[in-house]
């Protein structure tokens, strides 16, 4: 018998964590938001979160209804939910994508640089490095995570690369 990858979209202002080896977690278009790949390879399972916004005291209301919109909120349950599944902070592999300012060109609202550094910190207070990343920058982005296998891709254009 063959298994078969099974695509999962992670879609904007949300997340997905999974256990399964045929699991493929893509989000699409990563433009100031940012995008989180985490892989445990040792337990096998791997999450990505895509968020939109730094910091959810802008809207508690949305940031009660979509805590995954904002990087503050939607990390502290991404992570909890990785955690309780198993994945150890010292053998987390954390790759990170988007954070550009293609829509602030102008750097007026500076998002895309500023849902970064928020997503530093919360990396920094739960201990975890960041093993790779694509960030920055006026383009936009996709990202794979195999489960399986820990492997995570990042396309922009027809551009290819392995984080």
């Amino acid at each position: 018998m063959v298994d078969v990858m099974r695509t999962v979209v992670v879609d904007i202002a949300s997340m997905v964590v999974s256990g399964n080896p045929n699991d493929v977690l893509v989000t699409y278009s990563l433009g100031s938001c940012v995008g989180v790949a985490i892989h445990d390879p040792v337990c096998g399972v791997g999450g990505m979160i895509h968020c939109m916004l730094p910091l959810a005291r802008v809207d508690g209301q949305k940031a009660k209804a979509r805590p995954c919109m904002f990087v503050d909120t939607g990390m502290a349950l991404f992570l909890g939910d990785l955690f309780k599944r198993g994945v150890r902070k010292a053998r987390a592999v954390v790759r990170v994508a988007g954070a550009s300012k293609i829509l602030d060109r102008n750097d007026l609202f500076r998002i895309g640089e500023r849902n970064y550094v928020v997503l530093r910190r919360m990396l920094w207070l739960n201990d975890l490095l960041i093993a790779g990343e694509d960030v920055g920058g006026e383009k936009r982005r996709t990202v794979r995570l195999e489960v399986g296998s820990g492997r995570c891709f990042v396309k922009s254009g027809r551009e290819v690369t392995e984080l």
